[in-house]
């Protein structure tokens, strides 16, 4: 077995601390907008789709589960940010919507990435080069996760 890794030298420690950094950049403009970042991202899937998605593929988009994604979605609701409707030809799924006033909401975010741009001093082009290493990174965890389970259930 080889030597542990100091907390520093830990990549899921990095992505943590880089994770919640950027959550205190965010969270001005958020506490403003009377929305939290776990919103911003049910907005930000919304915004993505013409007519609208159900809570399930919400949570497959944004990698949660339906249990997370129903508050967020009732919050957001209650703020006048979406709708909530059953679906007609499945009233066990219920679809989500922006309304004009989620839509203003998503779209007074756009200055969270340069505001993530101003405060690193990295260009839009260097950032997204780090994404792209992030989510190849989170793609190969994910397809490994479902190799193992292949791999198990084959024994």
């Amino acid at each position: 077995m080889g030597q542990r890794l100091s907390l520093d030298q830990q990549l899921c420690f990095s992505l943590y601390a880089t994770s919640m950094a950027v959550n205190r950049v965010y969270k001005p403009v958020l506490d403003r907008l009377g929305i939290t970042f776990p919103q911003l991202l049910v907005l930000q899937a919304l915004h993505e789709t013409d007519d609208g998605m159900t809570i399930g593929a919400i949570a497959k988009r944004l990698s949660l589960d339906s249990s997370t994604v129903t508050p967020l979605a009732k919050r957001l609701e209650s703020g006048g940010m979406v709708t909530r409707t059953r679906d007609p030809d499945d009233e066990r799924q219920i679809i989500v919507r922006l309304t004009e006033r989620g839509q203003v909401r998503w779209e007074e975010t756009e200055c969270l990435a340069e505001m993530v741009e101003d405060r690193t001093d990295m260009t839009n082009e260097r950032l997204q080069e780090i994404n792209e290493e992030v989510k190849a990174f989170h793609d190969a965890l994910i397809s490994a996760e479902g190799s193992k389970g292949v791999e198990e259930g084959a024994g």
